[in-house]
């Protein structure tokens, strides 16, 4: 058996929304061939839709698009990239800065967990 990361994307569809919602989903699959792990990963996306009902839009859905990509794990190791992606801006300074705000959530979130335990 071998370990695939497979990147399924669902369509977020509302009533009132102005613009078109993705939401891309990177999962694991456990499969003995990449055909086998192709069909998971569509079977796995299909059974993951979801509908729920939202104050701003009223019933919001996910609707399954397709398996975009899907890729062997070859060996889990300690900094292993599993995904990549590039981004290009108008305005470099201002996603810097959402970066940096992003990193000093999480790094607050971990600090107040850790006074917790």
């Amino acid at each position: 058996m071998s370990w695939y990361i497979a990147k399924i994307i669902f369509q977020i569809k509302g009533s009132g929304m102005q613009k078109p919602q993705f939401d891309e989903h990177l999962r694991m699959i456990e499969a003995e061939n990449f055909e086998e792990a192709f069909l998971k990963a569509r079977i796995l996306g299909i059974n993951s839709e979801d509908s729920v009902i939202n104050q701003r839009h009223g019933l919001m859905k996910w609707e399954f698009v397709n398996v975009v990509d899907l890729r062997e794990v070859e060996a889990l190791k300690d900094g292993l990239e599993i995904h990549s992606q590039v981004r290009e801006m108008e305005e470099a300074s201002n996603y810097i800065n959402y970066v940096h705000n992003q990193a000093a959530r999480m790094k607050l979130s971990v600090g107040c967990q850790s006074y917790l335990l």
